[in-house]
């Protein structure tokens, strides 16, 4: 069995592969393994350097010649809903949001599937097993949470209760400085309410609720426009040669 430093952590390279969001390029990624108690901790400081989080790995971009991945936090205290984001805010008010303990359920699986099959049916996901999904979710030695948003029930607005199935979750790291989405997933079926930028709203509100500055979102990379959706939430930091800058 391969053991893992839980006091000094090793870093490794991957080997080049194909770029998932610039054609013609090839991405490399360098990561560690996040084990043991200092593991949370270990969590923040990378984070902090532009690393992501997939269960118990940390990683970045280590692209030979290329720098188009761009870390994004989004400053929770400064940022105002401009109209087109209220106006998603307002078409969700019938959803609400609940904090649980990060335990995958066949019902999340359900809906985990469903947007995969929809959305990235030839993405390097779309073949995860019930198990690969539990593993996503449960493997982990962070402060992890979900967020499951469900619609309120009975009558919507009249109790403050999540009732139903849900149609949205949110896999997120509660960091020393701030609310880190790992992944969200939505029902596809309601492409009119923009789950997806809902929940990175909903999860700026919760920060600001926490006392937290930011929202990390991953990367950017400009000219891909599956990531273009990512500039819409302002003020936000953009990690850079000279540290995190902020861009209005």
């Amino acid at each position: 069995m391969t053991k893992h430093s839980t006091d000094t952590p090793q870093f490794y390279l991957t080997a080049p592969s194909p770029c998932p969001y610039l054609a013609g390029h090839e991405e490399r990624k360098v990561f560690t393994h996040l084990v043991g108690d200092r593991a949370a901790a270990l969590n923040d400081i990378l984070t902090q350097g532009g690393f992501r989080r997939s269960q118990n790995i940390a990683y970045r971009p280590a692209c030979e010649g290329c720098r188009a991945c761009v870390s994004v936090r989004v400053v929770a205290g400064a940022f105002r809903p401009r109209r087109s984001l209220t106006r998603v805010i307002n078409a969700n008010d019938d959803l609400i949001g609940t904090e649980v303990t990060a335990n995958p359920t066949s019902e999340q699986y359900a809906l985990f599937r469903r947007y995969l099959d929809a959305r990235h049916a030839r993405g390097g996901m779309a073949d995860m097993s019930v198990l690969d999904y539990a593993m996503m979710v449960e493997d982990t030695h962070v402060n992890t949470m979900l967020v499951e948003y469900r619609f309120r029930g009975p009558e919507a607005g009249i109790t403050g209760r999540g009732e139903g199935r849900p149609v949205a979750c949110a896999l997120t790291d509660v960091m020393g400085d701030g609310l880190s989405m790992v992944y969200s997933f939505f029902d596809p079926g309601y492409d009119q309410r923009s789950l997806g930028t809902f929940m990175i709203l909903d999860h700026i509100r919760r920060a600001r609720k926490r006392g937290l500055p930011y929202v990390y979102l991953g990367y950017w990379v400009e000219g891909s426009a599956k990531m273009d959706y990512k500039t819409r939430f302002r003020p936000q930091e953009r990690l850079g040669p000279r540290g995190w800058e902020r861009v209005e």
